[in-house]
Parts: structure tokens; sequence; C-alpha cells
């Protein structure tokens, strides 16, 4: 849209001019990440050339705006040298096998960037909350993840773990669009009814993986997500930051909005602060 036809849609109804004025600014937004995007590419790149691997993790509850953000990181990437995994339940086979074992298979080759939409902390919050597992498969898992997440960094791995972080009045809001918007049905299933309900579950499962799994090997980055463009923008410069990838524009702004991203150890004092003030927590 160009800005002639912009300035001419205040010549149209209210309703036409709040639609135009919508898409414009979406557009614009959308134009603000096309240089970090670029960033991505020479990221890609570097990977590619130093043969090095990377994992990048990114949780959060359902509609935090995870598969957004990951859209948005790998809209421009070369496809041979990155994929997404979203694995499904487990099979019979694989509930019999190492917990870590379906994912690890999943994991990147040399020159090769793999993004999980959920991952192995599925064990840390849905499972626990909905009795998928037991009480003893989730304090194994609790107690195992931080070695085998220090083993990846010692191996060479490049590993990233982003925590979308969305509060429940946004949380239900997208629940309701989802539950109107046809081309959005899809995304609402059984479980994500329950979440609202089980909000505080949830978060006391989140305060848990949080203290017992940022580490200084690997921490955690936690963005507020409730506004979608800031939240994709500061995970795309979570991982940029993370790489001393070649060339880098040192005219962009790489800093993180401090407002919205915290360090896993931030997160939890806020966590705590919350706990004692109100007895509830926002997550």
């Amino acid at each position: 849209m160009t800005y002639e036809k912009f300035l001419d849609a205040f010549n149209s109804s209210e309703e036409m001019r709040r639609k135009v004025y919508k898409k414009y600014n979406y557009y614009m937004r959308e134009n603000s990440l096309k240089p970090y995007q670029v960033e991505l590419l020479k990221l890609q790149e570097y990977l590619e050339k130093e043969d090095r691997k990377m994992i990048v993790l990114i949780e959060g509850r359902d509609a935090s705006g995870k598969g957004g953000a990951i859209r948005r990181i790998t809209r421009y990437m070369n496809e041979k040298h990155y994929r997404t995994v979203a694995l499904g339940k487990p099979s019979d086979v694989q509930r019999s096998q190492w917990y870590f074992q379906r994912y690890v298979e999943q994991f990147p080759r040399g020159g090769e960037i793999v993004l999980f939409d959920r991952s192995w902390y599925n064990r840390a919050m849905v499972e626990p909350v909905f009795n998928f597992c037991t009480r003893e498969q989730y304090e194994i898992f609790m107690k195992s993840v931080p070695s085998f997440e220090e083993e990846l960094v010692n191996h060479g791995f490049f590993f990233i773990k982003i925590y979308f972080s969305v509060t429940k009045e946004e949380q239900h809001a997208r629940f309701m669009e989802r539950e109107t918007n046809p081309l959005k049905q899809w995304k609402l299933s059984e479980i994500d009814l329950q979440m609202q309900e089980r909000w505080d579950e949830f978060t006391s499962m989140k305060y848990q993986m949080l203290k017992r799994t940022h580490t200084a090997a690997a921490p955690w980055t936690v963005i507020r997500s409730d506004n979608k463009f800031k939240a994709r923008l500061n995970a795309i410069k979570t991982i940029l930051s993370a790489v001393p990838y070649h060339d880098r524009n040192d005219s962009l702004d790489f800093s993180v909005d401090q407002e919205i991203v915290h360090s896993g150890s931030r997160e939890i004092e806020i966590m705590e602060a919350d706990l004692r003030n109100q007895g509830k927590f926002i997550g």
C-alpha cells in the first residue's frame, strides 16, 4: 500500500479508515523486521562456513505467540539449513525409550539451525499438569535436564532457551479470537479450553522450571509477549546476540527491550515478589 492510498482512505468511511490504518501499521511493523531478518541470513552463513550447530527452544503457554515468532525468524532463511520441529504425542515405542531420545533424533547437523516449537520441556509443564507423566518421571527429568543441556553446550552447540510469557487476560482474548475466527479455529484444542482454568497450576510449574533449569550453561530468556511485534523483534535480537557471526550491521540496535525481556533469574525474582505481595503469579 502506498502512502497516497493510505491518505485516500481518510475520505472513506470510519470503518474503512480503521481497516486501512490497521493494515498500514501491520505492514510497517513487518517491514521493520527485515533488517534483522537479513542478519539471520548472515548468521546462517556463519554456521554453514564454520560447520556449527544451533538449537533454539521456543516455549510458553498456549497462545503466547510461539508460532508467529518462529515464522518471522525463519521467513527468509535458507530452507536447506534450518528446520522447525513440533513433535506430537510420543508413540508407544517412544514412550519406552529414553525421554530425550526422540528430541535428540531431531538435532541439527553441522551448519544447521533447529527451532523446537515446544521441546523436552513439555515434561516440566504440560505433562505434570495433565497427569501425562508420573511424579517420579517429572523429578527424574528435572534433575537430569541441567546436565543434559550442559553437555550440549560443551559439545559446541549454540543453545538458546526462550520463554514467551503471556498474561491471563491476553491469552483469554486470543482464545476467543480462535473460537470465532474460522481461519484460526484449528488452533483451538480441548486442552486449550482448560488452560485458563488451570492458570495457577501452570504458573507454579513455570516457576519450578525456571528455578531448577535456569543455569549458567543454559540460561532462560523470558519475553513478555502480549505485544506480538515486540516479542518477535526481541526474540530475533536474542538469537542474533548469541552468535559471533561475521559482517554484523553495526547501524542496527541489537539491544533488547528491558521492559519486556528478562533473564530467567530476574523472572524468578519477579514471580517470588508477586507471590509474596499478592498471593498469585503473573506469567
